[in-house]
This record gives structure tokens, C-alpha cells and sequence, in this order.
């Protein structure tokens, strides 16, 4: 449990870098998540649990872009380097291998 917690917060401070309001706000929710759940004693209830803040993590991790507002209707992607991926060319006609 608390190499999940740890591991959030990891991410978290990766996620949202230089954004201290969602850094903030991710810190409470996680730190509420776990508190509101620390007298579970239910085996069943902590894995679906710890299955769920595991999810978590891979969204956040996989899925979050940080976005800057530039102008009043411009906004700018700041991706991380795992969230880069190889791009296949789109072809109007398929080729034959």
C-alpha cells in the first residue's frame, strides 16, 4: 500500500510539474483517497483498492498532457517523453507487400 501511495505521488510530481495548483489538488486527493480508506480490513475491499489507485497511476501516467494558455485562444501541449509515440503515415491507397 504504501509503495502504491509513494508511487502516486511519483507520478503525480511528474505529471503536473510546474503547476502548483494541480499539484496541490492531486496531493489532497490522494491523501484523502487513502485516509478516507486506511481502516479497511476487508482483503477483498484493499484489492479492488489498491487495484483501482494502480489504474490510476497508468491514466495519469499515459493519458495527462499539460496545457498553457498562451493567448486568449491559444493553448500549448507541453507532452512528456512517455507519452510520445512512433507514428505510423497515413496512405490515401494501401501499399502491397
Amino acid at each position: 500500500v504504501l509503495k502504491l501511495f509513494k508511487l502516486l505521488h511519483r507520478t503525480r510530481q511528474e505529471v503536473f510539474k510546474n503547476d502548483t495548483k494541480a499539484l496541490e489538488a492531486a496531493r489532497q486527493k490522494i491523501n484523502e483517497e487513502f485516509r478516507n480508506n486506511r481502516d479497511e480490513t476487508s482483503e477483498e475491499k484493499i484489492s479492488e483498492l489498491l487495484k483501482i489507485a494502480s489504474d490510476v497511476e497508468v491514466i495519469l501516467r499515459t493519458s495527462v498532457i499539460q496545457a498553457i494558455h498562451t493567448d486568449s485562444d491559444k493553448i500549448v501541449l507541453i507532452p512528456r517523453k512517455d507519452l510520445l509515440q512512433d507514428n505510423t503515415p497515413y496512405l490515401d491507397k494501401p501499399t502491397k507487400k
